[in-house]
């Protein structure tokens, strides 16, 4: 029997945006932390990075998601008001509940201790907040008393139960119950209030706000207990240690900060760079784990003894991926986004490494492996090297007469397609451009038959050209079903494969261009983006709009094996396999996913 199944998912970081706290979930039991991309919700193994799940069951912008006391359940709000309660004990995370408390967007929610009750705040019509029961939506008493939208919630986790929120009125209050009603506002922040979180025992809560002020109340009766100042920019994050005695603080100054509740002073203070990608926007202490989230989207694993350089930063790309390949030893996955950043993964460990220098800057179109690394080509009309030993972009970029559309590199000859040519370089000198009168799509050249077959975007033409030294003979053109996406010549240069936009895989013969088989693979249900072989010239995988990848096989066409919502509510960008039974595959979700595939032998 065929099967496949989800060996990694190196996870799309958090969707970061300047001025707003990102809300991270607490696991538990310690294992794992939540937080929101799009529309899905990240599930992140803490101990190994590299493993984690996504959940894609909203239809809109996730906010906030937050695992139960029990930790059975897991809660996520969205920003249309709307909250879907989930089991994390299946696999297919079965949906429990879902209510809509209030009608605008959610920013954070908290549950009760007994898990029973949700409060969630946010930018309601009617109201900024409510309080529910998790098992029939109840009302449980409300949210009232401030004059706009609330930020942060938090319920006091031993009882007699209180609920304090933080809002863009710079007052905090307090709630009582339940049913909970409005206690008292808590005046002292003179900017918006933007994180409020209890101690583990309830005997505290802290405020943080965009004044870089964090206040410490007592958790019974409110009554103010101090002030840790230090910050100089706005404060996104608190998080408690498990005994109730240190605070982590978050902060848009670039730093994040270790308090000492009993002193009220900062014991450890947390230099997290120069940059503005650098301001800290979220935070969480878990067990051993302190974390804290760059604007950037990277997630710093803090390191208490070395205060200046993180254990570990978790990179990745919070934006769509367009573009993936491997170095030629297949050691490293080289991906690139729409926001113009290239990353380099370990495919085993997960570890990874944002590509530094000078980039393009603008969306990456295509990456090829090289000899030494990797080239990409972008949007700002330029081709640039990557030296796979210093994970930098090296020399000047090499600027092209039009917009680029495809790349392929083979040993030394360099083919770069653009909206107006096809451009040949051999170790980096220019032999021939070819103007020509159609769109390229997507370039492959077989280093056996010195054949070059160019796809072309607007048409359904497959053109193939004997490459000579001094320009390009046009050898044959074959017709398909819709315009060309990709195309690719088997590693033993005997078959071609080429993927169209009217849902089909086409496979022919290198050198004669006739088709091998009378199947006709055309299982997809939307456009095919992306083909690939497997090192041993039999298997391609095809990735597709429709969010399926599908593996095919030359020795038995009349098969196949569909990986359905391989990337779940996304398309796929990109395969390419590291190994005969391991495939990579990347999306518009920002996730880089490894397959492991079998095929009956």
């Amino acid at each position: 029997m065929s099967g496949y199944s989800n060996r990694f998912t190196f996870a799309c970081l958090p969707r970061t945006e300047r001025g707003q706290p990102i809300v991270l979930g607490e696991d538990p039991k310690g294992e794992n932390f939540l937080y929101c991309h799009g529309n899905s919700v990240v599930i992140r193994n803490l101990d190994s990075p590299q493993y984690s799940e996504i959940y894609t069951q909203h239809s809109t912008q996730v906010n906030v998601a937050k695992y139960s006391p029990s930790r059975f359940y897991i809660a996520s709000a969205d920003k249309s008001g709307k909250v879907r309660i989930w089991d994390t004990v299946n696999k297919e995370h079965i949906l429990k509940n879902e209510f809509q408390p209030i009608s605008g967007p959610i920013k954070d929610l908290a549950w009760s201790s007994d898990n029973q009750r949700i409060v969630v705040v946010g930018e309601g019509r009617e109201k900024f907040g409510h309080v529910f029961l998790a098992d029939t939506g109840t009302s449980n008493g409300d949210i009232t008393g401030q004059t706009r939208p609330i930020n942060t919630v938090d319920f006091k986790p031993s009882r007699p139960f209180r609920i304090v929120t933080g809002s863009e009125d710079n007052t905090a209050a307090v709630y009582e119950g339940p049913p909970f009603k409005f206690k008292a506002t808590k005046n002292e922040h003179t900017r918006y209030c933007q994180v409020v979180r209890y101690s583990p025992d309830g005997n505290y809560w802290a405020s943080g706000g965009f004044d870089g002020k964090i206040f410490l109340y007592d958790g019974k009766d409110s009554e103010l207990k101090g002030e840790l100042s230090g910050h100089t920019g706005g404060v996104y994050g608190l998080a408690w240690d498990g005994s109730g005695r240190k605070l982590l603080s978050a902060s848009g100054d670039k730093t994040c900060r270790l308090w000492d509740i009993e002193t009220q002073r900062c014991i450890t203070t947390f230099n997290m760079g120069t940059q503005v990608e650098d301001q800290q926007v979220g935070c969480l202490w878990s067990g051993q784990h302190l974390i804290s989230v760059s604007l950037s989207g990277f997630i710093n694993y803090l390191d208490i003894n070395n205060p200046d350089t993180p254990k570990l930063i978790i990179k990745g790309h919070n934006k769509p991926i367009t573009a993936m390949d491997l170095s030629s030893d297949k050691k490293t996955i080289y991906t690139g986004g729409s926001d113009g950043t290239v990353t380099a993964w370990d495919p085993e460990s997960g570890n990874n490494q944002r590509i530094g220098g000078s980039g393009h800057g603008a969306q990456i179109i295509q990456i090829k492996g090289t000899n030494t690394g990797v080239a990409s080509i972008g949007f700002d009309d330029t081709l640039r090297g990557v030296d796979g030993g210093s994970g930098e972009y090296t020399g000047p970029a090499q600027p092209l007469s039009a917009q680029p559309r495809a790349l392929d590199i083979k040993g030394d000859l360099t083919v770069t397609a653009t909206l107006k040519s096809l451009v040949l370089q051999r170790g980096g000198n220019l032999m021939f451009e070819e103007k020509v009168e159609f769109e390229p799509s997507s370039v492959n050249y077989s280093t056996s038959l010195a054949h070059l077959a160019v796809g072309e975007a607007g048409g359904n033409l497959l053109r193939i050209y004997s490459v000579q030294e001094g320009g390009l003979d046009l050898v044959k053109e074959i017709q398909l079903t819709g315009a060309v996406q990709d195309l690719m010549y088997s590693p033993d240069q005997k078959y071609l494969v080429a993927a169209d936009s009217n849902r089909k895989v086409s496979v022919y013969t290198a050198g004669s261009y006739e088709k091998p088989h009378k199947q006709e693979w055309g299982f997809h249900t939307a456009k095919v983006n992306c083909v690939a072989w497997a090192p041993n010239s039999i298997y391609v995988a095809s990735g597709g709009l429709d969010c399926s990848i599908i593996i095919w096989s030359m020795d038995l066409p009349d098969k196949h094996c569909i990986m359905r919502n391989a990337h779940d509510q996304s398309q796929i960008t990109r395969v390419s396999w590291l190994d005969n039974s391991s495939l990579v595959s990347t999306g518009q979700d920002g996730n880089t996913k490894i397959w492991n595939i079998t095929w009956p032998n």
